[in-house]
């Protein structure tokens, strides 16, 4: 009469168990990785093949793999092994060599590398050149604009503004002011073609002209409200309208921050005479060319971006009605900036780019 061969049962040690245990529980763990810790744990703890097969629904063949696995390797045995492939063509010195070229040269006759050029410098394909920029996050197509406030008082006013924002004064609101100026009334030569599936939404690249409107804009740091008011010029004469608008929304016993730019409109007689009058109300400038430090251009960066750009209006009443009816959704349920940069992490960022420009020889 046969008699089956007894299969030894795995040892495991607590270490080894703990490991194991982690892989079941673990959401994050392959499946397979932890199909194959439990096989493991409930061999050791003394069933037999067949019936770990029943309870995990698996071949006795698979348990009898992952048994011999674990006896020979531990809990290493139980992880994938490298899988045959096609060998490496590319050398490190290659890649390194891309690199370099991408970020220290430019070819001929062009202002930046793309991956036919890079590719045909540097021996490659173009596929290749396009893996290597992807590993290593490079796109010399791209670009992007900044300007370097020459403003004297520069320091100051980025520590007063940024202040505001982050530790707001007591029984006083901050109102960020701006104009949105020549804002135009565009109507498409063409009627629009609507999106549908696999093709974008396409317009007509002529347009008609139909006047333009200004928008006065003042948001409220705290609560994220606008106060809008819109006017065809964009004069000193329409800024102490809107001054008055202000005032009018404002409740009386709060001082009132206002935080806008160096616009001649800004500082004329009559708008210093009308502040004057009215010692609650504070005016804190940002600095020449550093408009990215007044909220409210987020927000006009919002209207554009969903109202304006892709619109098609007949006439400069049909956009402020645009205009009135954005400014009125957005009041409806107001979700305010957030300013989360301090003083100091922006003045330490613009020291860092003055140093790499310094040093960079040009």
């Amino acid at each position: 009469m046969l008699r089956r061969r007894r299969l030894p049962v795995p040892e495991v040690t607590p270490e080894q168990r703990t490991i194991l245990q982690q892989w079941t529980q673990r959401r994050t763990t392959a499946q397979a990785l932890a199909l194959r810790a439990r096989i493991v744990l409930r061999l050791a703890d003394g069933k037999s093949s067949a019936t770990v097969g029943r309870e995990l629904q698996v071949h006795l063949q698979t348990v009898s793999k992952w048994r011999e696995r674990f006896l020979v390797r531990g809990v290493d045995g139980l992880l994938d092994g490298p899988r045959p492939g096609q060998p490496r063509k590319i050398t490190d010195a290659q890649v390194e060599e891309v690199i370099t070229r991408t970020l220290e040269s430019k070819p001929k006759a062009a202002t930046h590398w793309s991956t036919r050029s890079m590719a045909q410098a540097s021996g490659l394909n173009q596929t290749a050149v396009s893996r290597v920029w992807r590993a290593f996050a490079l796109q010399p197509h791209r670009t992007e604009n900044f300007k370097l406030s020459r403003d004297p008082l520069f320091i100051d006013k980025v520590r007063d503004i940024v202040g505001l924002y982050m530790n707001p004064p007591e029984r006083a609101l901050v109102l960020c002011v701006e104009e949105k100026s020549q804002i135009q009334a565009l109507e498409r030569t063409a009627p629009l073609l609507p999106l549908r599936p696999g093709q974008a939404e396409r317009r007509a690249h002529d347009y008609l002209r139909h006047g333009t409107t200004s928008l006065f804009a003042a948001l409220d740091t705290k609560s994220g409200k606008v106060i809008g008011e819109m006017h065809r010029r964009h004069r000193s004469a329409e800024f102490r309208q809107f001054l008055d608008t202000i005032e009018a929304n404002v409740p009386p016993d709060l001082d009132v921050h206002l935080i806008m730019d160096n616009y001649a409109t800004h500082k004329t007689a009559t708008i210093q005479r009308w502040l004057i009058r009215r010692p609650r109300f504070h005016v804190h400038f940002t600095p020449t060319a550093a408009s990215w430090l007044n909220l409210v251009e987020r927000w006009f960066a919002a209207l554009t971006e969903k109202q304006i750009r892709r619109g098609s209006f007949h006439s400069t009443q049909e956009l402020e009605t645009a205009i009135r009816a954005f400014l009125a959704e957005h009041n409806a349920a107001p979700k305010p900036f957030i300013w989360t940069k301090s003083a100091d992490a922006i003045l330490d960022s613009i020291a860092r780019y003055c140093q790499r420009i310094n040093d960079s020889g040009h």
